[in-house]
């Protein structure tokens, strides 16, 4: 079994039992995630201050 997230997104974890399948549910929740259908997504990103 492999469980995978993606770095932007590190509340949504999905898995898969081959790595390719694996890859595949990313992809899905990655389109998931941006297609504004879920509500209240958290995204993580870096603030840079100057």
């Amino acid at each position: 079994m492999w469980v995978g997230w993606l770095e932007e997104y590190p509340d949504y974890r999905t898995q898969g039992t081959t790595l390719d399948e694996l890859k595949e549910n990313l992809r899905e929740i990655y389109a998931d995630l941006n297609s504004g259908e879920i509500p209240n997504v958290r995204k993580y990103g870096e603030l840079v201050v100057h």
